[in-house]
């Protein structure tokens, strides 16, 4: 057995590398929608984010690693598109570095240009983001929705909406859309969030 992070936005980025081009699939902005979302999914799933009225509340006390839980808890009510949306560009960093620490990947910087630095982050065992794979694809394709683990599930409803190509290809999603549904009921309203945060985003890029 493959050790894996624990936390999801930790999952969440490794998924978001693509192994055959060895590099990320997502950044910036909607790298950061996603890897919010995955931070508001942990909560919800271990009881310490609630919801009412459509919107996130805190709930069981317990760790909050990345401090998503302090914001809700300091601000009114707000959307789940709010939060999804708020500080994602930071929380990336975060995780990143975190995952430097961890000795997951490293992290190099050049300069495109000689003037603009790029950095490049390059997995430093794939076995990890094969296994992350496995168990996103056996979610999507195996067992009751049910029974899935619910990282796993989490890791497609948040991969289907953040339309991370690394893990589901546009024509997967559409072909298991039913399946993705199902997941996402089960992990809880952040990966909706997601998709309506990107479909605005690019409105607001097109118009």
């Amino acid at each position: 057995m493959i050790d894996v992070p624990d936390s999801l936005p930790a999952r969440m980025y490794l998924l978001a590398y693509d192994l055959r081009k060895q590099k990320m699939t997502k950044g910036g902005a909607e790298l950061g929608y996603v890897l919010r979302a995955a931070a508001l999914t942990e909560l919800y799933l271990d009881g310490r984010l609630g919801e009412e009225r459509c919107k996130p509340v805190p709930g069981t006390p317990g760790d909050d690693p990345y401090g998503v839980l302090a914001q809700i808890s300091a601000s009114r009510p707000r959307s789940w598109r709010h939060w999804v949306r708020k500080d994602g560009r930071a929380l990336v960093e975060t995780v990143r570095d975190e995952l430097v620490r961890g000795g997951w990947i490293k992290v190099s910087t050049r300069r495109t240009l000689g003037l603009f630095p790029r950095r490049r982050v390059t997995v430093k065992d794939p076995r990890v983001v094969k296994e992350l794979w496995g168990g996103a694809s056996s979610a999507l394709r195996g067992r009751p929705v049910a029974h899935v683990n619910s990282y796993d599930a989490a890791a497609v409803a948040l991969a289907a909406a953040g339309e991370l190509k690394s893990v589901l290809p546009g024509a997967d999603r559409r072909r298991h859309k039913r399946r993705i549904e199902e997941l996402s009921a089960r992990t809880g309203p952040a990966a909706d969030a997601v998709r309506k945060a990107i479909r605005q985003r690019n409105a607001a890029a097109a118009g």
